[in-house]
């Protein structure tokens, strides 16, 4: 049986009082967004494919909040490419706001919010320390990612290319970013619990 805690990494750190756990959801959700736009503008070069470290931070940033604070961070990091900031891929270069977020890579931005909802409930349920149950967590973040945005760019471009830029070059990337999550976050938990 796997043995699972029964709070997020943030909340073990979490301040009393009402207005101290405002400041801290607000601070961390600030950070986080800080986290995706770096992540967003950080490209790895693969083999055939340059790739961004975008989910990786989606996967840990809900491996470490919960589903709460995840969902609020990436909500708000929609919000500020929403009004224009340039915080996505390829942002300012390839356009800003809406306009950017309705192309092809808008179904992938909207994903952000089910993935962290699905990995953040893994860590709500006290997962976050556990390798193997938050890989089976963003495995099926990553399924929502790749299921969405694939259906918004074949809406766009047509199947084939969807596929073709979309979903194939970015598999294998993903499924390592994913896995390098699943193990940060719990090994940080394990260091932060031994404090």
């Amino acid at each position: 049986m796997i043995a699972a805690q029964t709070r997020s990494l943030a909340e073990t750190f979490q301040p009393e009082g009402q207005l101290a756990k405002a400041v801290w959801f607000v601070s961390l959700a600030l950070v986080g967004t800080a986290l995706m736009t770096l992540a967003a503008k950080t490209k790895v070069d693969m083999v055939f494919v340059n790739v961004t470290m975008q989910t990786f931070a989606v996967f840990a940033i809900a491996a470490a909040y919960g589903s709460r604070l995840a969902v609020a961070t990436v909500a708000l990091y929609l919000l500020e490419g929403a009004l224009g900031m340039p915080v996505f891929t390829g942002t300012p270069e390839k356009g800003i706001g809406l306009a950017y977020m309705v192309s092809t890579t808008g179904g992938y931005l909207i994903s952000y919010l089910a993935a962290a909802w699905v990995v953040g409930l893994a860590a709500d349920k006290g997962f976050a320390r556990n390798p193997v149950v938050m890989g089976v967590a963003m495995l099926a973040g990553e399924a929502i990612i790749l299921s969405l945005g694939f259906l918004w760019m074949a809406y766009l471009l047509g199947f084939e290319k969807a596929f073709a830029f979309g979903v194939g070059p970015f598999i294998v990337a993903d499924i390592l970013k994913l896995a390098l999550a699943a193990a940060i976050v719990p090994a940080v938990g394990t260091l932060l619990k031994r404090r």
